[in-house]
């Protein structure tokens, strides 16, 4: 008996037009200066569900079960403000942890344990802590120093509104916007 084939999703928040613009250019950014390339394998994104796996086969029962999800408070505001750091690698946009965007990651991350049977465990673990990378875990530790003093002291301030969810899926290179709802 084969066995089952299985892909790679996630679920994000992706900003459109300008912002998604500004933080992909921060990205490429970091890969020039830094060598940090890891971060141009997705496009701009607030991970709402740590990846996960799920059968091929089952796919449509994925998408189908994602559409049912509900969320009161849409459009969701969302504020960028600044740049911050996981150490000793990760560099990224800094969101402003708002109520209805903790809220919407909750009830997501609900939804998806009693609808899909998958959860969240990383944020279970260390707290949702919502930001768009764009200098990624391949950012060698003896150079964060400097993409840090850079990014720093910069300013950037960009508020916005979403009003969808994005599944991605890995294509085996990279992550692709998939579907929305």
């Amino acid at each position: 008996m084969a066995k089952p084939e299985y892909s790679l999703y996630f679920l994000a928040l992706i900003p459109d037009g300008e912002i998604k613009e500004e933080v992909m250019a921060f990205k490429r950014e970091v890969a020039a200066k830094f060598s940090s390339k890891g971060a141009l394998r997705s496009p701009p994104h607030i991970t709402l569900h740590m990846p996960f796996k799920w059968r091929a086969d089952r796919e449509e029962e994925l998408v189908n079960k994602l559409t049912e999800f509900r969320y009161d408070d849409y459009p969701v505001r969302i504020t960028l403000e600044g740049f911050d750091f996981f150490e000793p690698r990760v560099v990224f946009v800094d969101v402003v942890k708002s109520e209805p965007l903790v809220r919407l990651q909750k009830e997501l991350s609900d939804f998806m344990r009693r609808a899909l049977k998958l959860y969240n465990a990383d944020y279970k673990d260390r707290g949702f802590h919502p930001h768009m990378t764009i200098g990624f875990r391949d950012l060698k530790k003896a150079i964060f120093p400097e993409a840090k003093a850079y990014f720093q002291d910069q300013l950037y301030l960009r508020k916005f509104e979403i009003s969808d969810i994005c599944l991605l899926k890995h294509n085996g290179q990279r992550w692709e916007e998939w579907r929305r709802f």
